[in-house]
């Protein structure tokens, strides 16, 4: 009976230890994409990567990816570099001024977050009320503004260019997702709110069927006041007529790129799996399928626009694709 005791006791440990490794290498080998707010393309992006059936298949391979949402750019950022999460969307600014440590109010240098892909431009959007005589930024003086969720690309850009043009202390800010944002704007709880992010935005469809809205051009106040002078990494485009219900003219704006990025310490070659399985024509078939913004997502692409250093996994599949020296 001992005997039998002693051999019961040893296939247990055996079997705790087996389960105990098992569920440690499983936890290893899970990889957070952290998306963004509700409403926003950066969400999309991690659940589109998460959803596509050759990337759930990579868990044979010990590759599991988990979409998490987080408040944006900057926080995505931050948490990448940590380690926290180990893929983000990140806006190619905050990725240029984190690694020269020239975030605002933030030297530190982010040098952990590294490009995987460029995946589309997102511009700078600013609804207000068809009728509501605001015709340019410098008229929100005294108006309540949707900013963006703190922590978000969009509150950092929004501050960014609101302080260059003079009027950020001079609104009453409103720090919110872009869904919870166009929902104040329909109750008229905002005159205004502004948004960067890939067009057509489901926020601003819903403010478009609530009220007669209006895009202000940004782009004749960014040219004037010399902000592409300071900030070289936007650049100029409009948001084209008809994109919204009501708004039947082009609205010069200017955007930012947005990034697929990567912790340092992510392997190579899962890092290079990830960009096979999705920069095929079916995977970029499915992510246009998640949204039309994803329909300049390409081989040729790919490695546009980015001016900070690749991920070695990504480079190795740039090069290969003939997109990199």
């Amino acid at each position: 009976m001992k005997s039998r005791n002693v051999t019961l006791i040893a296939v247990m440990v055996a079997f705790f230890a087996i389960a105990f490794c098992f569920s440690t290498s499983a936890s290893a080998k899970l990889y957070v994409f952290g998306g963004g707010p509700a409403g926003g393309t950066f969400q999309v992006v991690a659940n589109g990567i998460q959803v596509y059936s050759p990337v759930k298949a990579l868990a044979g391979e010990g590759v599991t990816v988990k979409a998490q949402t987080s408040a944006g750019s900057v926080e995505n950022l931050r948490k990448t570099d940590a380690g926290r999460q180990q893929f983000s969307t990140v806006y190619s600014g905050h990725v240029w001024l984190g690694r020269n440590g020239k975030m605002k109010n933030d030297t530190k240098k982010y040098e952990n977050v590294m490009a995987v892909a460029w995946l589309y431009g997102a511009p700078a959007q600013l609804v207000v009320r068809a009728d509501s005589g605001i015709k340019s930024v410098k008229d929100l003086a005294g108006k309540k503004v949707g900013v963006g969720n703190a922590g978000s690309g969009a509150f950092a850009n929004c501050e960014l260019f609101f302080t260059h043009m003079g009027v950020w202390d001079k609104i009453e800010r409103n720090a919110m997702g872009y869904n919870d944002a166009a929902a104040a704007f329909g109750n008229r709880q905002l005159d205004a709110f502004w948004l960067f992010t890939a067009f057509p935005s489901g926020a601003v469809i819903m403010a478009a069927q609530t009220n007669d809205i209006a895009l202000l051009p940004l782009a004749e106040d960014a040219e004037n006041s010399g902000f592409f002078k300071k900030y070289p990494y936007f650049g100029k485009l409009a948001v084209p007529a008809g994109t919204y219900r009501g708004v039947d003219y082009d609205s010069p704006s200017f955007q930012d790129s947005a990034l697929w990025v990567a912790n340092a310490d992510v392997p190579a070659d899962v890092v290079y799996k990830l960009l096979s399985a999705i920069y095929t024509d079916e995977g970029l078939k499915h992510m246009v399928g998640q949204k039309k913004t994803f329909k300049n997502m390409s081989l040729e692409t790919g490695a546009t626009n980015i001016v900070t250093p690749f991920h070695p996994g990504a480079e190795k599949f740039w090069k290969e694709k003939g997109m990199l020296k």
